[in-house]
């Protein structure tokens, strides 16, 4: 029986963080020993705000090595790069044809992210979450791993496809397979170490807010020392009133590899001075594997080249075969 297929993609802007390392790649490693995964660099999003286009190539690959660093094995999943398979674009635009307009104004990153760029916020921007759609059902995947800030625009693509497919299948016959959400309940969501109410987020101006996953050991002792907390002895889970110990305990619970009962028994006495110097020992010790490892992958730029080839190869023949039944199906004379 052919395995289930997974999609997913992380933008090429910044350096890689906990929250993605915790959030998705670490979920994404055991998830290629059972499921088909496809998973790529997702660089046409990265320019829906103001980029640094001497960066964004260089940015790429390091994903690449994070990606493969972190554990992701070329030979069990498809790693590939987002703007190497023309199929995203030209999808993209065959949806935005059907999609009504007020789907996307509706989309809450959208609102939040158009405040801070005003008036110079981008066609792109506000129609990004069709581009993610066209990301997704390319692939046909049956599952698609999403946080829960990412639920809204699951739905959209599920919306799209089923739109397209009233439209220009039929029930026997649908056009485009409609994925389900996989939603993973610990570590979904990393928050900020600055507010604990707050995702942390590579787009956050505050490098006290995020872990990178290469800072080295004396950078992660200073964020984790500077994290912000507060002034009650003893440490617990869940506690809506103390949102930034609930977030700093499970970053401890999901690096030492520790259940939620253990650590919630080993810390429940702890004051912040025995806690704090815990955590960023135990974060330095699990990242050190893969920081090494990544070093001695953006070192070799050939492999990291003949991955992304062999995975982009791939990808473009999967993708274009989605790409033709859609435009069979919306009436385009095909190429001869």
């Amino acid at each position: 029986m052919a395995k289930q297929r997974i999609l997913s993609g992380i933008q090429p802007t910044g350096n890689l963080h906990l929250g993605n390392y915790l959030g998705a790649i670490r979920n994404w490693v055991d998830l290629q020993e059972e499921y088909d995964a496809f998973l790529f660099m997702a660089d046409l999003h990265a320019i829906t705000v103001p980029h640094d286009p001497k960066r964004l190539a260089e940015d790429t690959y390091k994903v690449a090595a994070t990606y493969l660093a972190c554990g992701i094995d070329p030979e069990k999943a498809t790693i590939f790069v987002q703007s190497h398979v023309s199929a995203h674009a030209e999808l993209a635009w065959l949806f935005n044809c059907i999609t009504p307009l007020n789907w996307l104004e509706r989309m809450i990153q959208f609102k939040e992210k158009a405040v801070k760029q005003g008036e110079n916020v981008s066609i792109g921007l506000l129609d990004y979450p069709v581009l993610q759609s066209a990301d997704i059902l390319l692939y046909e995947p049956d599952l698609v791993p999403v946080g829960e800030d990412q639920k809204q625009h699951l739905e959209l693509t599920r919306d799209i496809a089923a739109r397209l497919n009233f439209q220009f299948g039929s029930e026997e016959t649908p056009v485009l397979k409609v994925p389900e959400p996989m939603i993973r309940a610990e570590g979904a969501r990393v928050m900020s170490l600055t507010d604990g109410s707050k995702k942390m987020s590579k787009s956050d101006p505050s490098e006290q807010s995020r872990i990178d996953l290469t800072d080295p050991p004396e950078v992660i002792l200073k964020k984790f020392k500077r994290a912000k907390t507060d002034p009650e002895r003893g440490l617990w889970f869940d506690d809506p009133a103390r949102p930034e110990c609930h977030n700093l305990l499970t970053l401890y619970m999901l690096l030492s590899g520790q259940t939620k009962a253990a650590v919630a028994a080993e810390c429940r006495e702890m004051g912040w001075g025995q806690f704090k110097p815990l955590l960023a020992e135990t974060a330095v010790a699990a990242l050190a594997p893969i920081q090494a490892r990544y070093t001695e992958l953006m070192g070799d730029r050939t492999y990291l080249e003949t991955v992304l080839k062999t995975g982009g190869e791939k990808a473009r023949t999967l993708a274009n075969q989605t790409l033709d039944r859609v435009k069979v199906a919306l009436g385009y004379a095909m190429p001869l």
